[in-house]
């Protein structure tokens, strides 16, 4: 004999009671069908209840709700020959569950006993409907009112069973007796040793369908709901969930405690006993595998399992120095919560007894408090113990695995893979059996805390990064571009899945919480919201991703002063925007500091020499021990365009004009040609070799006539070059006779920075520096006569956007 269990949304719509009857027609064998309340009427039920309760009249609104899609179904259901009966019994029960609601509403009350007599509807007119439709279709089915077998005591709202040798022999004696092939039944109701309406608890049902089946010792139990299986975590929350194909007793039953959903936690224990095994199947797609629930035979099976949570959770925490050596403070504690009648979660407490602390769910939390401060009233008034300390709007998220005891390292990777994510634990429990590792933390961080370790044990280490890119113009298209192109390759080679989330431009901003098509993103991004910094940055901090990357490809000083709050919240920052490494020295140092709290790269090569591994071989100098004394560099891809095009058959002008088409400058060129845009690389490269400086301490020798720094906008820039033409002739004349070439050079030596325009000697590493290219020269103790040299192209949006998905393939091989 076999017992199917189907949960409300599997009977939620006469559609969906049509897929079951197809299940339950193909047993061949003898069969007990549990099924639940129409999906969503027992929170109709309970609404109806408590808007009674407190005299609002509009309960009667939710009750013909009720009555309606009991009416509906039935008539969408039963052939019209059949439907005067069924029509007129489930009126007959909708007029008492009338009753008991005005009863509710005249008294003003809701008890726990009248709670239970109104919910058990749900399952009473469902388990009838569904039993008169299989009828209806020629299958051999009897009905069974769930009340006559299952025996409680009278805990209503939860009730347990009184006296299983009572429930069991009342079971097997009815199956044993019936003809019926099908025998449908309403779940999580039952009846008290004095005949009142009871029920197990909110998905009680499935606890019905294995109290019936270790009675009867079925073949097997299945639970038919709306996925397929146990999963590896919630699906709806971590989308790379994958369902478990088999799985232990011990493993479900800790999976389902910690708020694994698809099967209710008391389940398994009637089952176990009897070596019943369990199938979790899907109803929409009755096909699929699901999942097998057994003895666990298999040793070499993956050590964790599962990945569950429960939320709203909040912790109670007792202390004092009076609790110190002390027999029965925890049996007084823990008392006072059974007194109450208040389930507890989690349990830890310290080794000096100087403290206790307990999880249970935050609906308790007052009752709770309440409870254990006038227990330990007297304590508290000697200052010995400290009134309950309370905790709200946290979670519980757990490891499971019967394999992970003495599996060494398993602790850490979960805790390291938690602070690399900047989730904060507040309390950790390890039982004995080391089957559970389970860890409190923020009810916010839940969604980053599932990922992020999903991702470390489920998903072959492959890494997903979450972008949010602002600036999509040149280098930013060109960054899409390239994310587009390699994104399988990366996936394939490196194990990282990048994955844009959010862009914006000046004007607009879009966000997609399962990534950004590149192949259609600028009608998204047309199509979005109003671009507004603030909200993009509360957009970001909100989705709570890991790896969460930020990238600036503005020029924007606004932006810049926003990086602080990425790195706060550790989203890792990526810019090829120097003003913030150029800014004030206290600020610079700032985000570096909060980068290293927070566990949040902060990375900006790009900011000197686009693509060149400038900075990140700096660094390995620096951290490999070595010492810089002298830096030489031409740092400007622009200016030595220009310089290398400006001849006397050439006007400065034009050529200054041919590097902005390029795209070699900066959208306002007199940044390039000021000398300020290189004066933030060598300023950026001094403080990345240790030394504190700040730019107004770099010597700038500018080449521009007054006439041209003045100028405000661009225009005025073009025009003051036209009208200076002879003196730019001048200066490349000058350079000439000497056999020279012009370099705009930056230096730093002895703590002290300049940059200007030089005539560069044959013979000289800058002599032949050809096109945009860049080169540096870094001359340290162990380089101090032959320089190291990096050399390459410095500017181009192609390199600057290569640069930057440099620094984010770097941010995921952290």
């Amino acid at each position: 004999m076999k017992v199917l269990k189907f949960g409300g949304t599997s009977v939620a719509n006469a559609k969906n009671i049509e897929l079951v009857k197809d299940i339950v027609s193909k047993s061949t064998s003898k069969t007990a069908v549990v099924v639940s309340a129409f999906g969503g009427v027992t929170d109709l039920l309970l609404e109806a209840a408590q808007l009674a309760s407190i005299h609002q009249k509009s309960y009667k609104d939710v009750f013909l709700k009720i009555e309606e899609r009991h009416i509906n179904t039935i008539k969408e259901l039963i052939p019209v020959t059949n439907q005067s009966k069924v029509l007129s019994k489930v009126k007959t029960e909708l007029n008492i569950l009338e009753t008991l609601l005005e009863g509710a509403f005249f008294i003003g009350e809701i008890t726990p006993k009248l709670s239970d007599k109104i919910v058990s509807y749900g399952e009473l007119l469902s388990s009838y409907i569904i039993s008169e439709y299989f009828i209806a279709q020629g299958l051999n089915t009897a009905y069974k009112d769930s009340r006559e077998l299952i025996k409680t005591n009278a805990n209503y709202g939860k009730a347990a069973i009184k006296n299983f040798n009572e429930t069991n022999s009342l079971i097997k004696n009815f199956f044993n007796s019936t003809e019926s092939k099908i025998t449908v039944l309403g779940g999580f109701i039952a009846s008290s040793t004095q005949g009142d309406s009871t029920t197990l608890g909110r998905g009680g049902s499935d606890y019905t369908a294995s109290i019936i089946a270790a009675a009867i010792d079925a073949e097997n139990l299945e639970i038919w709901t709306d996925v397929s299986g146990m999963f590896t975590a919630n699906p709806r929350i971590v989308k790379q969930a994958k369902a478990i194909a088999n799985i232990s007793y011990e493993e479900a039953m800790e999976l389902s405690h910690f708020g694994a959903k698809v099967l209710y936690p008391p389940t398994i224990q009637p089952v176990l006993a009897k070596g019943i095994s369990i199938a979790i199947k899907n109803t929409f797609n009755p096909e699929s595998q699901g999942t097998i629930i057994t003895k666990n035979l298999d040793k070499n099976g993956r050590t964790v399992r599962g990945i569950s949570h429960i939320e709203n959770i909040s912790l109670l925490s007792l202390e004092g120095s009076g609790m110190v050596g002390i027999p029965g403070i925890s049996k007084r504690f823990f008392e006072v919560l059974s007194v109450a009648q208040i389930s507890i979660v989690l349990i830890t407490q310290a080794s000096s007894e100087h403290s206790i602390c307990v999880g249970i769910s935050a609906d308790d939390v007052t009752t709770a408090e309440a409870a254990i401060n006038s227990e330990f009233e007297y304590e508290i008034s000697l200052r010995k113990i400290k009134p309950v300390l309370v905790e709200n709007d946290l979670a519980i998220i757990a490891l499971v695995g019967d394999h992970m005891k003495n599996h060494q390292g398993l602790s850490g990777k979960m805790f390291s893979t938690l602070g690399k994510n900047n989730v904060n634990i507040r309390v950790i429990a390890q039982g004995s059996s080391e089957r559970n590792i389970s860890a409190v933390i923020d009810k916010c961080d839940v969604k980053k805390a599932l990922n992020a370790l999903h991702e470390k044990f489920f998903e072959e280490n492959t890494k997903q990064l979450n972008l949010f890119i602002m600036g999509v113009g040149n280098v930013g298209s060109k960054l899409l571009h390239q994310i587009k192109q390699q994104k399988k390759y990366l996936k394939d080679n490196l194990k990282l899945n990048i994955r844009v989330v959010g862009i914006s431009n000046s004007r607009t901003m879009f966000f997609d919480e399962d990534g950004i098509s590149l192949k259609n993103w600028e009608t998204q991004l047309a199509s979005g919201d109003k671009a507004d910094k603030e909200k993009f940055f509360s957009k970001v901090n909100e989705l709570n991703y890991r790896n969460s990357i930020f990238i600036d490809n503005t020029a924007s000083d606004v932006v810049s002063r926003t990086y602080a709050d990425y790195l706060r919240n550790s989203i890792s920052v990526v810019t090829c925007n120097k003003i913030a490494c150029s800014s004030e020295y206290d600020n610079y140092s700032k985000l570096k500091y909060l980068a290293q709290k927070y566990n949040a790269p902060f990375l900006f090569e790009t900011n000197v020499g686009a693509g060149l591994p400038i900075i990140d071989t700096l660094k390995h100098l620096i951290a490999s021990g070595d010492k810089i004394l002298k830096i030489q560099a031409v740092l400007s891809g622009s200016l030595n365009f220009v310089f290398n095009n400006f001849s006397s058959s050439t006007t400065f002008h034009d050529i200054v004009k041919e590097a902005q088409e390029e795209g070699y400058t900066e959208p306002d060129p007199k940044i390039d040609l000021s000398g300020i845009d290189v004066a933030r690389k060598i300023l950026i490269l001094a403080r990345e070799s240790g030394y504190k400086l700040d730019i107004d301490e770099i010597t700038n020798k500018p080449f521009l006539p007054k006439e041209s720094l003045a100028t405000t906008n661009n225009e005025d820039f073009f025009a003051s070059l036209i009208k200076n033409e002879d003196s730019f002739q001048d200066m490349f004349n000058e350079s000439d006779k000497k056999d020279c070439k012009l370099k705009y050079v930056a230096q730093f030596e002895n703590g002290k920075a300049s940059v200007g325009l030089q005539h560069i000697p044959k013979g000289h590493d800058f002599y032949n520096l050809e096109g945009s290219d860049n080169i540096v020269l870094f001359f340290t103790e162990r380089y101090p006569n032959q320089p190291m040299i990096i050399k390459g192209a410095g500017a181009g949006a192609d390199v600057t956007a290569s640069g930057i998905f440099a620094d984010i393939i770097r941010i995921g091989n952290f």
